[in-house]
């Protein structure tokens, strides 16, 4: 079955639990989770194709249903949004990750804020970049770009999880 497609309460037999016919309501109720469950699985498989090699594994949260089958409610996709070794690749990785997290078709506010911060780490190399070019450079001043990540108060390595 693809992702999104349901089976009406017309299509062949009903469902059951233990030889018992659902009721019109736990029927609704499956319906509904089928219909979150492909959602949850599109919005993380979003996260985890755009993401690319900055992207981990997909974890998702089930709940089972009145037929006694699992169902996603919620996932998450962890992504790296640590800084790069030079600010031209930091600038790079967060364009991918910021990609990642608004990717979705509604992203969540987990998600935006994930593409906010890819945002900032992106100006703070920019800035960085910009300092490197610019022929007034201050020469006493270390030139390291996790120096000047540290001066930004930015942390070494970040892991943030997009969540559905």
């Amino acid at each position: 079955m693809e992702i999104g497609a349901t089976r009406g309460a017309g299509a062949g037999l009903s469902p059951t639990v233990s030889g018992k016919r659902l009721t019109e309501e736990q029927e609704r109720v499956v319906r509904e989770l089928k219909q979150r469950d492909a959602e949850v699985k599109t919005h993380e498989q979003a996260h985890k194709t755009v993401g690319g090699p900055y992207a981990g594994a997909i974890r998702y949260e089930y709940t089972t249903g009145p037929d006694g089958r699992k169902y996603a409610v919620g996932g998450e996709v962890p992504i790296d949004v640590s800084p790069e070794k030079d600010p031209e690749a930091t600038f790079r990785k967060m364009e991918v990750v910021k990609r990642a997290a608004l990717a979705p078709a509604e992203p969540s506010p987990a998600d935006r804020q994930v593409a906010a911060q890819a945002d900032a780490q992106k100006a703070q190399a920019q800035a960085e970049l910009n300092r490197e070019k610019s022929p007034q450079a201050e020469p006493n001043r270390e030139r390291s770009p996790l120096a000047a990540y540290a001066r930004a108060g930015a942390a070494p390595s970040s892991t943030f999880s997009l969540i559905a």
